[in-house]
């Protein structure tokens, strides 16, 4: 059985990056883990009811996502703030993660993503995926999320997707989870919104074959 690990930044990275993706892992019967790194809280500023909201969505998009409750981690680093958390430490968490899941598959935010939170995890996860150290990981795939992807400017450092995933039967179970996040979807134009996610999955679509799909850069994979 597959052991799929999806590492998301913040809450919404997972749904819109690879939320088609991990309900067809569990539909084929994968065991689906989900590494939140960052998180809202009082001590950082945010109300009561913003934080218990936050919660909520969190524990509906778990269930929505047929994820048990045992593979839910959450690091609880200050969201906005990975950039002056010291490397080494977290590293150290996502590895503790990693040898407690043992996942074969390792679904992470791209490395060109403009939110600095995304390129720190991402840096992160790839010290933990050496064969040596963990040689349960087979396949390491990146994936693209609306607003931070495809804002970089960098022409040396791009999203290249390179591995499509079907999500035709799936999609609609997507955007209808996506929708829990109220504050962070919006309405069109705005890259985070159903009708720009509707849109990328028909053009990933287009690209491979399918009404619908997502697309991931793979970084490795171990036969």
């Amino acid at each position: 059985m597959l052991k799929t690990l999806v590492i998301a930044p913040h809450p919404d990275d997972e749904l819109i990056g690879c939320g088609g993706i991990l309900l067809r892992r569990h539909f084929e019967g994968a065991t689906i883990g989900w590494l939140i790194v960052t998180e809202i809280s009082e001590d950082h500023g945010w109300n009561v009811d913003q934080v218990r909201k936050r919660d909520e969505e969190i524990e509906t998009v778990r269930c929505g996502l047929g994820i048990d409750e045992n593979h839910l981690f959450q690091l609880g680093y200050p969201t906005t703030k990975l950039d002056v958390v010291p490397k080494a430490d977290l590293i150290q968490k996502i590895s503790a993660v990693f040898n407690e899941f043992c996942p074969e598959e390792v679904l992470m935010p791209h490395q060109s993503d403009v939110h600095s939170d995304h390129r720190v995890v991402s840096d992160s996860v790839v010290a933990c995926t050496k064969w040596f150290r963990y040689p349960f990981v087979k396949r390491i795939l990146a994936y693209e999320c609306l607003s931070e992807t495809d804002y970089n400017l960098d022409s040396y450092n791009q999203f290249q997707p390179n591995y499509y995933v079907d999500i035709t039967n799936y999609l609609d179970k997507k955007v209808e989870l996506l929708k829990l996040y109220k504050t962070e979807i919006g309405d069109f134009p705005f890259p985070r919104s159903e009708t720009a996610i509707r849109a990328l999955s028909q053009l990933r679509g287009s690209q491979s074959g399918f009404m619908g799909a997502e697309a991931f850069q793979l970084l490795k994979e171990r036969l």
